[in-house]
């Protein structure tokens, strides 16, 4: 599908740069058929069904922005990690300790070529080459014997805020962007969605008879690469790790016995679960743990889940199209024009909208 059907005009000014003073008091559209609904986060209990099971990302975002200088020159160079190499277990240094390869995004005054070697405080990247889809491989190693990898990039490294974020990182973010479910260490970037999400607001869906379940998808590259071909069959997506727990999974099969919805906190979630659907049962997931490169746009016919609480999402983007697959094109392009009218906030640190499946086939398809 052309990438221009998912285009519209968007203010600069709607860029959320920084969260809502309290995560629930984010704005909320509610979008059903052709009505839409203002309201706020701390009210979403109330527009969700009786007995749901909500499905939250409970993945962590790691400090994955690195800013040092190459060792030699001293040259300033940024590494920006992207996720574990697969084939990258930890492995002893040549001079003591461990090292762990990732994936990763760099740059530098000049191009940086394998045995280079970045500095950052008590952390060492190692840059050893390309890898198949035009990342970097580094290797990751502390440069003192008393931290270990995991400690010298929570002192190196900050936390990795959107580029549309145009401010320093501050303190307030360690904590804003992140979610309170947050468990399993992993994400360069925050499933947004589940940013709004309290105690409090859990407890509301609880009382109403729903159940909450938690599935991981470290969000990366496959997630947030900017779309640059024209149509989107021509999109590269990178690989993701995900994890559908067995929990999970019988948790969704109790929801299909009371024909309760499966309500997903983020794309992040939609993409797991989709990509986790059993084939011999609609509407239920097999456990698993493993990458996931599924690019869901207008045409796919979704699975598992049925309603979808998400942030308003970037022009010409795969989540956009992921989203418009789910709810209509149309729908979602009126929704968003109307978010534009009503003053919403964008993207990470922005507002919400909660979604209702209806499943869009191009005419091609249908007929």
């Amino acid at each position: 599908m052309r990438v221009e059907r998912f285009s519209f005009e968007l203010p600069p000014e709607l860029v959320a740069q920084v969260p809502s003073p309290e995560r629930e008091l984010a704005r909320l559209m509610v979008v059903r058929d052709d009505e839409l609904v203002h309201t706020q986060i701390k009210d979403l209990a109330d527009h969700v069904p009786e007995g749901s099971l909500v499905v939250v990302n409970d993945t962590k975002v790691i400090r994955a922005r690195i800013l040092g200088v190459k060792e030699g020159s001293g040259g300033k160079a940024e590494v920006f990690l992207v996720r574990k190499d697969p084939d990258g277990a930890a492995e002893e240094a040549p001079l003591g300790g461990l090292r762990e390869r990732w994936r990763a995004m760099a740059r530098a005054s000049k191009p940086l070529r394998p045995g280079a070697r970045i500095v950052a405080g008590p952390l060492s990247v190692e840059i050893e080459g390309k890898a198949p889809d035009g990342l970097f491989l580094v290797r990751l190693a502390s440069r003192d014997d008393a931290l270990t990898i995991d400690d010298a990039l929570q002192t190196a490294a900050r936390v990795p805020l959107p580029p549309y974020i145009k401010r320093e990182v501050s303190p307030a973010d360690e904590q804003r962007y992140q979610t309170i479910f947050a468990r399993a260490p992993g994400a360069v970037a925050a499933p947004t969605a589940g940013l709004h999400l309290t105690q409090p607001l859990l407890h509301r869906l609880e009382s109403r008879g729903c159940e909450i379940a938690s599935c991981t998808l470290h969000v990366g590259l496959g997630t947030f690469q900017p779309v640059t071909t024209e149509d989107l069959d021509d999109h590269v997506m990178h690989a993701e790790y995900f994890e559908v727990p067995r929990p999970l999974a019988a948790a969704i099969g109790r929801a299909r016995e009371r024909a309760a919805p499966v309500v997903a906190i983020g794309t992040t979630v939609v993409r797991a679960l989709e990509s986790a659907a059993d084939p011999g049962r609609d509407g239920h997931v097999r456990p698993c743990a493993e990458e996931t490169r599924i690019l869901i746009q207008p045409g796919y016919r979704f699975r598992v889940v049925d309603r979808l609480l998400t942030n308003f999402h970037l022009p010409r983007s795969t989540l956009l199209a992921l989203v418009s697959a789910f709810a209509g094109t149309d729908r979602v392009l009126s929704a968003y024009r109307a978010a534009v009218k009503e003053r919403y906030r964008f993207f990470s640190y922005g507002d919400a909208m909660l979604l209702t499946r209806t499943d869009e086939r191009p005419a091609e398809a249908a007929s």
